[in-house]
This record gives C-alpha cells, structure tokens and sequence, in this order.
C-alpha cells in the first residue's frame, strides 16, 4: 500500500525481487526449519507486492480496447507457472526447485527495465514529459495527445491524496467498498479451501485419482478457463462473464453438497487428513455397482468450479480492482484489497477442517453455494460495466451516482 504510490508501480514490482531472491536462496540452502520459514515469509511478502501492483500497472498502461485480455494474463500466468512447478517437482528435489524459483524473478527484473512506468503515476508527481514519452512509447504512435490531455486534466483535478474526510465520499468510498467487496466474495466462494484441501474432499467422497493427476487436471482446467476469460472479456463484457462465473460455481458447489449429502460413503478415507474428515457413523460401505459411476459427480462438479472460478471471479476481480478504484486512493486502496483478500483466505482455510469436522463435508460447499448467489445479486446491483471505458470514464461514472451507465 505504501510503495505502490511512493515508488511506483514498476519500481515495486520490481522491488519484490529483492525478498524474492532472498527466499529462495534461504529456501535452497536451509539448514533448519526456521530458514525454510523465513524463506517463505519472504516470498510470500513478495507474492503480495507483486498481487497489489501488478493489476494496478496493467491496467494503467492498457488500453482500453484490450484492457480485459491484458488485465487476464496475471491469473494466466500465474496459473501456468503453477502447472511449470507441478513438472518441474516431478523431475527436481525440493532443494532445486527453490533455485529454479530465482529464474522468473530476474527475467521479470530484465524485461521490466524495458518498460516505462505508468503514465498516470508520472503525472502524478509532475513528470509530465516523461509521462508523455511514456504513453508515445505504450501506445506506439506519436498522436497520443487527446489521450494523455484527459489523463493530465484528470490527474490535476485530485493532485492531493485522499484525506479521511473525503473517504466519506460517495465518490470515493464506493468504488473502494464495490473492490474490497468483490474480493472478499471472491474468496467467500470457496476456491481456495478446495484447492488447499482438494485431494482430502476426493478422499472423502470416493474419488480415487493420485495427488500428481488431480494437480495437472486442476492446472489444466484454470488454464484454460482463463485463455476463455482473457478472450471473450472484451467481446462479451465484466459482467456477463462474472454472472456465467457465479451460476457455474453455484450449480457446481450445490451439487458437491447434495452428493456428500446423499451419497454413496467411503468405506475408509485414502489418506490421513481424509480420515479426519469422517464423521463418525459414516462406515457403511458403497455399493459397488454405483462406485465407477456415482463418483465422477465429485470429481466433474469439482472441475466445473474450478472452470467457473477461472472464467470468471478469479480474473476478473483483479482487473476490476484496478479499473474502478479513484486514481487517488488506488496505491492504497489496491492493498487494502489484496490484505482483505488474502486475510479472508487464511481464515477460511484454516478453519475449514474445523467446520467440516463439527458440521459435516456437505456444510461448507451450502454455504459457498449462498455465496455464489449473493455473488450474483452484488454483480447486478453494484458492479459497474467497464468493458471498452477509459479509467478516466470509469471513475466519472461513480461521480453520476448513477448504478449503471452506457458506453
């Protein structure tokens, strides 16, 4: 939140290599416990620099035309860098696969010296011809000057930062409270217990597929999801993506529910963490005639949240985050909803075997199932549609204080 307007956008992302390199390194060659665990307090502060500032970056340099593709590709490649882990653990210990972790973080620090920094941070802070070699240099053509005109008159308009009286503002707290909200929800709709405990809900519901398959059928999945999101966002629009996103995980996430409800149960978990998702009594044994069938319900409805998700709340959240939040506040304001995010996440996964063990497996993916409707509900009342909009025309749009408003 601090270095996102003290720095600037590019420098902070490049920042994060310096934790970075160092986890890694201390991660590679730990000789206790305590360095594998600093070695990754470091780079998870590094994951959270580059999650509040890269969003806010790309969304700056877009254009607005192609925005919603480009404002996809974090989640499309940090969804295939997860599939480049899953191959390269199979090959490389532990050890060098920390050591392979250092290769991204200087190809991204060697590209991003190429780069300019956002046009509307140099404004700013007054850099206002290299901010427009900046755009000329973005935009690959030298009449650039209608648009950097509206950037600077914006820019000049909220020269100052948000005080805490103005925070309460409609024009201010709205957009902010529509992006923390949006990730809040997000998390609320469960992707990231299920993915934690993935191959413990297989385990538990009768799904026999080794921990490497379910880990290359989920990379798979997001990856293509996201290829689909990153595609049709700026065709089909925000919105419809994110109401086809939510109905999906809705369907996907009642139909767990109802399976674990009713459904055949496991004679004995496949794993030890599975065994603490039993509920005791659950030890009668599935037929064997419904076993080969019945069980891909668990497993298809798994793949078709996690498609849902891909295509939908998980991309696009993140580009929302930094289209509508007030140039002003956005440094902060972009932290603020990556620390909600994250913190909602934490707390969901570790008090998910808790619910599950007091509740029942079938507990949890109800509530993520009301969650994905009120998803829907938030999206149609509260969302803004951006598709094809200036950041300059989004943040006018909150002055209106109009709900919706045409291109």
């Amino acid at each position: 939140m601090v270095l996102n307007d003290l720095l600037g956008r590019k420098l902070s992302i490049m920042f994060s290599a310096v934790p970075s390199v160092i986890g890694y390194a201390l991660m590679a060659g730990a000789r206790g416990l305590w360095m594998l665990l600093l070695g990754r307090m470091l780079t998870g502060f590094a994951g959270g620099l580059t999650a509040a500032c890269i969003p806010v970056y790309v969304s700056e340099i877009a254009p607005p035309g192609v925005r919603g593709a480009l404002g996809a590709t974090p989640q499309l490649m940090a969804v295939f860098g997860s599939l480049s882990l899953y191959a390269l653990g199979l090959l490389l210990p532990w050890r060098w696969l920390a050591v392979a972790g250092e290769g991204p973080v200087f190809i991204m620090v060697l590209l991003l010296s190429f780069m300019p920094n956002s046009p509307r941070f140099l404004l700013s802070k007054g850099r206002d011809e290299e901010a427009l070699q900046a755009l000329t240099w973005l935009r690959a053509d030298s009449e650039v000057h209608w648009e950097f005109e509206q950037i600077q008159d914006n820019v000049r308009r909220q020269s100052s930062r948000v005080s805490w009286a103005e925070a309460r503002d409609p024009r201010v707290y709205r957009p902010v409270l529509i992006a923390v909200l949006m990730r809040f929800l997000q998390q609320l709709t469960g992707i990231t217990p299920i993915l934690v405990y993935l191959q413990t809900i297989f385990d538990s519901t009768s799904v026999v597929l080794p921990s490497q398959q379910d880990a290359a059928i989920v990379g798979a999945v997001r990856l293509v999801s996201v290829l689909i999101a990153a595609v049709t966002m700026d065709l089909a629009g925000r919105k419809v993506l994110l109401y086809v996103s939510a109905s999906v995980m809705f369907v996907a996430n009642l139909t767990l529910g109802l399976y674990v409800q009713f459904g055949p149960r496991p004679l004995t978990p496949n794993s030890t963490v599975g065994l603490e998702l039993m509920t005791p009594g659950n030890t009668e044994q599935p037929s064997t005639t419904s076993f080969d069938y019945l069980t891909l319900i668990p497993l298809l409805a798994t793949m078709l949240f996690i498609m849902g998700y891909a295509m939908g709340w998980g991309p696009i959240t993140w580009l929302l985050m930094s289209e509508v939040l007030p140039l002003r506040a956005r440094g902060a304001a972009s932290g603020l909803c990556v620390l909600v995010s994250w913190l909602t996440a934490f707390i969901l996964t570790k008090y998910f075997l808790l619910v599950v063990n007091a509740f029942g497996l079938q507990v949890p993916f109800f509530f993520f199932s009301a969650i994905c409707l009120l998803s829907l509900l938030f999206t149609g009342c509260c969302v803004p549609e951006t598709r094809g909009r200036s950041l300059e025309q989004i943040e006018a749009f909150f002055h209106t204080r109009r709900m919706s408003f045409r291109p």
